[in-house]
């Protein structure tokens, strides 16, 4: 197993112990897989070190589940009133949901590669959409939380490297993988294939292709497999297999992206439902909003993109609300951290208006934006009698936060060189002063970039373009730039932003 560039010794051991682990476990049960165990736990002390926990079934499992494009007002326990998310406000109402809580990025790769790495865009291998993707020496939370003993998997859209890349899923830590490996491919929720691991299934869609993205996307004239249904699918198959030791989840759904080929772009090689003559029925008023029916808003007088949106959106709850109940059923609900949030803002796609139902609630912009409409993202975390239930909090917090937060939750130390810092005292209800520290989103020479400190955003739109700064206490929408009445702030935020940008990690 790779090192990827981690500490010798007691890690190495761990990951010779969990080697053997994972190509024995669906034959280990009862004895057996309690000597596994124990093996396992004391292999973590090789080489002189004290294992942290004496059993490793006190580690609780983690689901992390990510919305595509879902705005930070999309959601009714953050004030949506048209679309209807029951079982994620039920959710708000048992765990905790955040007000301050923000994306990795603006969009959808450097947003995902925060998540994974830790580390913000200024650092993190992916800072643009159309990377190659991670390198073996980037280092992500599944490789430790696989080489901790946890089961591993994703399921839906990954966008950090393609099959034949170091940065493909199951060299990064997932033993399991089902879904996107394409951002592109991802667009099209009627896909002629999908991936698992590293084999191409076969769909029964047949597609037009777009020219974009190496011929996986385009726009499908015969529907028959839902991509979001078949990922649901396996999602909670894997759950049930796995309910007995612990494991990781990464859910990342493509609902609500757009199909942005179904919009056709000129000159962009994009097929565009104008240019197809197939009997689509209902799936042509919605354009690039895919779902096979608009469920319980059928009859709202609509734009068809809209009642796309919205139906999506409330299957997307559904499937969430299946997630927690299987919990439940399992007997695993209170041993259980389940964290739900968006890779970004709202978009206006495939004919959404992200406008017509308010998605980004009070906040300014939307997706492709650094103002907050395009980076703060409706966050929710569940885990019944440790997270207090129907708590807010108003603690900023970012993407790059979960690797740390994960590696207190699982007893192991977060690898150094990361940006973020563990949530675990904000979850557990205590005191913490993770709030009074800088976020950053940019990393792209020549384009924009913002920070939060505190109750300070600022936005600079490009390097020649002065710095914004904004109160969000008393001006959510960022509307009225307060930096000449701070020039101390100021000051501060541009010293922390000049040094917030290192050279792209080395190959190897």
């Amino acid at each position: 197993m790779r090192s990827k560039g981690r500490k010798s010794g007691a890690t190495d051991c761990r990951a010779i112990a969990h080697s053997s682990k994972r190509r024995n476990r669906v034959a280990i049960g009862g004895p057996l897989r309690a000597l596994c165990i124990a093996i396992a736990a004391l292999a973590s002390g090789c080489g002189g070190e004290t294992p942290r926990r004496s059993a490793i079934d006190q580690r609780p499992n983690i689901i992390w589940i990510l919305a595509d494009d879902l705005g930070y007002g999309d959601l009714g326990s953050y004030g949506q009133e048209k679309i209807q998310t029951p079982r994620l406000d039920r959710m708000a109402s048992e765990g905790m949901r955040f007000t301050d809580a923000y994306a990795g990025f603006t969009v959808c790769a450097p947003s995902r590669s925060v998540l994974m790495t830790g580390q913000h865009t200024g650092h993190t291998r992916v800072r643009r959409n159309g990377s190659p993707g991670l390198l073996d020496g980037d280092v992500t939370v599944a490789e430790l939380l696989r080489d901790e003993g946890y089961a591993t998997a994703l399921i839906g859209k990954w966008g950090l490297g393609m099959e034949d890349s170091p940065g493909a899923p199951w060299q990064q830590g997932f033993e399991h993988f089902y879904g996107y490996l394409s951002q592109g491919h991802a667009h099209n929720f009627y896909p002629e294939f999908l991936m698992r691991n590293g084999d191409r299934v076969p769909l029964r869609n047949v597609v037009t292709r777009s020219s974009r993205y190496d011929g996986m996307s385009g726009v499908a004239t015969e529907r028959i497999d839902y991509s979001h249904d078949l990922l649901m699918d396996d999602a909670l198959q894997w759950i049930e297999s796995n309910a007995d030791e612990p494991f990781f989840l990464y859910l990342a759904l493509t609902i609500p992206h757009a199909n942005n080929e179904a919009g056709g772009r000129k000159g962009g090689g994009d097929p565009g439902l104008s240019n197809i003559d197939a009997d689509l029925g209902p799936h042509r008023e919605r354009i690039g909003m895919e779902v096979p029916d608009d469920g319980i808003y059928r009859d709202e007088d609509w734009p068809g993109p809209q009642k796309g949106t919205a139906a999506m959106i409330t299957r997307m709850d559904a499937g969430v609300g299946q997630v927690l109940d299987l919990l439940l059923r399992l007997g695993i609900d209170d041993n259980t951290v389940v964290f739900f949030s968006s890779d970004n803002g709202p978009h206006a796609e495939g004919g959404n208006d992200p406008f017509f139902f308010d998605s980004n609630g009070p906040l300014q912009g939307y997706k492709r934006s650094l103002h907050d409409g395009g980076i703060r993202v409706p966050t929710i975390i569940r885990w019944p009698d440790h997270v207090p239930a129907g708590a807010v909090s108003e603690v900023p917090w970012y993407f790059a936060d979960f690797l740390p937060t994960v590696a207190e939750l699982a007893g192991f130390e977060a690898p150094s060189g990361i940006d973020g810092t563990s949530i675990l005292p904000v979850l557990l209800g205590r005191e913490s002063e993770i709030g009074d520290r800088f976020l950053y989103w940019g990393g792209t020479p020549g384009r924009a970039e913002a920070a939060r400190w505190g109750k300070w955003k600022a936005v600079r739109e490009g390097p020649e373009e002065p710095l914004e700064l904004f109160d969000l206490t008393a001006d959510a929408g960022e509307e009225t730039d307060v930096g000449t009445d701070n020039p101390d702030v100021m000051a501060a935020i541009l010293e922390y932003m000049d040094h917030a940008v290192t050279a792209l990690p080395a190959t190897d």
